[in-house]
């Protein structure tokens, strides 16, 4: 149903009816196609910082210092100024102390997170909404060429210290920390890591080990368990108990001449591919009823690939649910390389509580897509207590993003390299998408090649980025420039735009930046006069 742009009459439509039962806070979320980001300040004077992101409730703005060593945090400030005369409207030119980020954030406190030898993951940050915690993640300078040790893979860098670190964000308090100890983590993007509700999921690559975390209400960091070599708690104290049995009765045979078997603790699999290889024996045994097929069909899907399987490490991980994980499986080279969609990789749904995999999946798997395309939200997994991430658009959810992903699956030349492309996203990264209600797409569109939902820098235009109405006659709404004349008068020079969208408030950032590796050479505030 068409509705006026007249913000008057939309208030007062809002007290003479009633949304539909469930639509209260879409109803309420379409005043935003009349509360616009509608004036741009260029090159504001910011401090010297490194601007990471707002937290999903808008109430804290995240910063580090540019050494990496300390954690700045500010509160978001509407804009206020007084004027003088009678004629003070929108056409009247802002004072000239609106040009500083201070007019717009109050800073709360700088606090030191890293100590000398460490630097902060500038990457990385998670919010607890429920409490108003932060975790961040400070660590070491990455060996290369790491020893390795027992339990240690290949191939995977090392660092000699990895904190991860939880503070109440109201005053800035540290409550509690981690660390790991000669391990690594992927902490880019928060890759290695995941929260859902209270439960913090870390991904240790080098010793293949899920660790489980619970945040307690009091600030508390205590670990649930360690998903890997064991998967139950006892299975360490069984395994061992039962070596040492055996050692015991090897030396009663032999009266202690032989000393040249293998130690029983390394001709074992690890608890998690043992329950991984076991799952996928079971799946073929039951595809053939027959038993010469079924010994044919072992022979082939199995113990063919038997080395690859063993082989597989695992690269991420995330939370479908309180107790059900999807893990993501392949090779050391696939963790170490940036273009993932050629190489394979397995997923798979393992259940903590009975330490069983439930499902397993390649990544060309038609089922898991159409389980991704239909039931994406499910995947994004966020807290039931989170009052703005679960209105994030996905083709699960909103039509125009379904009809988007179909356009460009009928236009991809292979259907199997297009589910390899869309399932190499998973599993997904933990709060890497904005809430902003601009990037809700049955309420704007907009060119997701200029700008998304997702937080990246990406190569600037020299055009205004539009966001037009979907349920108005696709009108214009707003646009962002990221200068005043459009971009830099040298066309030749590539330039990366980055933007920050409050998740409530009409107000945005947008950083210029000469290259991925550079500070920005400006900063732009978008906000609503």
């Amino acid at each position: 149903m068409f509705k006026t742009n007249n913000v008057t009459s939309r208030i007062f439509e809002r007290q003479i009816r009633t949304p539909a039962p469930g639509t209260s806070v879409h109803s309420a979320r379409r005043f935003y196609e009349n509360l616009v980001p509608s004036f741009t300040i260029y090159d504001v004077e910011c401090p010297d910082h490194s601007f990471f992101k707002f937290t999903d409730d808008g109430q804290y703005f995240v910063c580090f210092s540019r050494n990496r060593q300390d954690l700045i945090v500010y509160r978001p400030t509407w804009l206020s100024f007084s004027c003088k005369g009678e004629d003070c409207d929108n056409n009247q030119e802002l004072p000239p102390q609106v040009k500083r980020f201070e007019s717009f954030f109050t800073q709360l406190y700088v606090k030191p997170l890293a100590s000398c030898n460490e630097l902060i993951c500038k990457d990385f940050f998670l919010y607890m909404e429920s409490n108003q915690f932060g975790i961040f993640a400070t660590s070491t300078a990455q060996i290369q060429d790491a020893r390795g040790t027992d339990g240690a893979i290949l191939g995977v860098p090392s660092f000699e210290k990895i904190t991860i670190h939880l503070f109440r964000l109201e005053d800035g308090f540290k409550l509690d920390e981690k660390v790991f100890h000669n391990d690594c983590v992927n902490l880019t993007h928060n890759m290695g890591a995941f929260l859902y509700d209270d439960l913090l999921a870390v991904v240790s690559l080098r010793y293949q080990t899920i660790h489980i975390l619970q945040i307690r209400d009091s600030g508390n960091l205590v670990d649930v368990r360690a998903i890997g070599a064991y998967c139950r708690e006892d299975d360490e104290l069984f395994i061992n108990s039962s070596s040492q049995l055996a050692g015991n009765r090897g030396d009663l045979v032999d009266n202690g001449t032989n000393h040249d078997q293998p130690n029983s603790n390394n001709s074992f699999l690890s608890g998690i591919k043992q329950r991984l290889l076991s799952f996928i024996f079971r799946e073929i045994w039951s595809e053939e009823t027959d038993q010469t097929q079924r010994v044919q069909c072992l022979k082939k899907k199995f113990y063919f690939h038997f080395q690859d399987y063993v082989d597989l490490v695992i690269l991420k991980v995330q939370f479908l649910d309180r107790h059900h994980l999807l893990i993501k499986f392949g090779s050391v080279d696939v963790g170490a390389s940036r273009n993932t969609d050629q190489l394979p990789a397995f997923f798979a749904v393992y259940n903590m509580e009975t330490t069983e995999i439930v499902a397993f999946y390649q990544n060309a798997a038609d089922e898991l897509y159409l389980l991704f395309e239909r039931f994406c939200d499910h995947f994004h997994a966020t807290s039931i207590n989170s009052m703005y991430m679960n209105f994030i658009s996905s083709h699960s959810n909103n039509i125009h993003a379904l009809e988007q992903l179909k356009s460009m699956k009928n236009k991809a030349t292979s259907i199997s390299q297009f589910v390899k492309k869309m399932l190499s996203s998973l599993p997904l990264n933990c709060q890497s998408m904005s809430p902003s209600p601009y990037f809700d797409q049955s309420l704007f569109r907009f060119d997701e090649k200029l700008i998304s939902a997702t937080d990246r820098p990406r190569q600037s235009t020299d055009h205004p980025i539009r966001f037009n109405s979907r349920r108005q006659g696709d009108i214009l709404k707003f646009k962002i420039k990221t200068g005043p004349e459009f971009g830099s008068a040298d066309g030749r020079s590539k330039k990366y735009s980055h933007f920050l969208f409050h998740p409530v408030w009409p107000l945005a950032l947008s950083f210029i930046q000469p290259s991925l590796f550079l500070p920005p050479s400006a900063v732009n505030i978008h906000f609503r006069r």
